[in-house]
């Protein structure tokens, strides 16, 4: 098992855009992939799981990877969402 933390770089955070970005690359992988937000976990690979968290911009959260390819998709995501998803 993998696990990161980031800090959401993008003003709005993890609305509608950004979080399908994230949905999309973390689908990319095999491992089970969460978001954690404070105590709340969610699947990483579901709209509405992200957008339930409402993560705004300057939020920090983990993101968890368990599979055959867990660091590269954390790495992967984390880098994402650093980007600031180009916004």
């Amino acid at each position: 098992m993998c696990v990161k933390e980031v800090i959401v770089q993008n003003q709005v955070g993890l609305h509608a855009r950004p979080a399908t970005f994230f949905i999309q690359k973390a689908n990319e992988f095999k491992s089970s992939i969460w978001v954690e937000k404070e105590e709340r976990r969610v699947n990483a690979k579901s709209l509405l799981g992200v957008l339930s968290l409402g993560i705004v911009g300057g939020t920090s959260i983990k993101i968890i990877a368990d599979g055959t390819d867990e660091q590269e998709a954390v790495d992967n995501l984390i880098e994402l969402v650093q980007s600031g998803f180009a916004e």
